[in-house]
């Protein structure tokens, strides 16, 4: 998998991960970063900024990795018996900007972990990568089969599920001293029936303007830093 840029080459040293191979411009003006790079992989290509413009087709601030696939997290990975205990649930989001941007506010927020469907959902790719400026590794992601399933293994491990919808309590008067999930629904059709049936709590932004619901990511940060406040 190639991944672009200054900050995820960072983060991807900082957490240890395999680089397979690193093509660099040769006018690169880090050169602190780019000794590391030296110290971690023996596969290093200095091409002109041109040609990665033609492998990246994005900014990529003079060097793309290629690194290995990301390792998902297990649900027990992200289950644990805090009181404060917080997980974020993502209903089918389909847009790796939006994904992203999710995953780096959890990772800012302090969130446990991220729960992604295995199907008709974006997945770590590149792009959301490069969105979450590096945080996927600092972030316990799950990828799993069945949603509801899920659901009920966090209720039996006392978790309260918490979805967001358009019509529900007002986001301010929740009380969200327990264990939690946040459910987030797909970007234009919202959380399923299904998923709604099996929360425990309904909640809303109120909307004053003329539209009746926000950008998937920006619904996520007002909700997250709402209840960890």
């Amino acid at each position: 998998m190639l991944v672009y840029g200054k900050n995820i080459c960072k983060e991807i040293l900082k957490f240890n991960k395999k680089i397979k191979k690193v093509y660099i411009s040769n006018n690169f003006g880090d050169k602190n970063l780019e000794l590391e790079l030296q110290k971690r992989c023996n596969n290093i290509q200095k091409i002109p900024n041109c040609k990665l413009n033609e492998v990246a087709k994005v900014s990529h601030q003079g060097i793309i990795l290629d690194v290995e696939e990301y390792k998902y997290s297990s649900l027990e990975d992200i289950i644990n018996n805090k009181d404060d205990a917080f997980i974020v649930m993502l209903d089918h989001i389909e847009d790796p900007h939006n994904l992203g941007a999710i995953i780096r506010t959890c990772e800012s927020a302090g969130v446990d972990g991220v729960i992604i469907p295995k199907d008709r959902a974006v997945e770590i790719n590149s792009t959301v990568i490069k969105t979450s400026v590096g945080t996927v590794y600092s972030t316990k992601i799950v990828k799993v089969t069945n949603l509801v399933d899920t659901i009920n293994k966090l209720k039996e491990n006392g978790y309260w599920i918490i979805g967001s919808v358009l019509d529900g309590e007002d986001y301010r008067k929740i009380d969200y001293n327990m264990k939690k999930c946040l459910v987030i629904g797909n970007e234009g059709k919202g959380i399923s029936k299904l998923i709604a049936k099996n929360c425990d709590i309904l909640t809303t932004i109120p909307m004053k303007g003329t539209v009746n619901s926000l950008n998937a990511s920006v619904a996520t940060g007002i909700l997250i830093y709402e209840i960890i406040k």
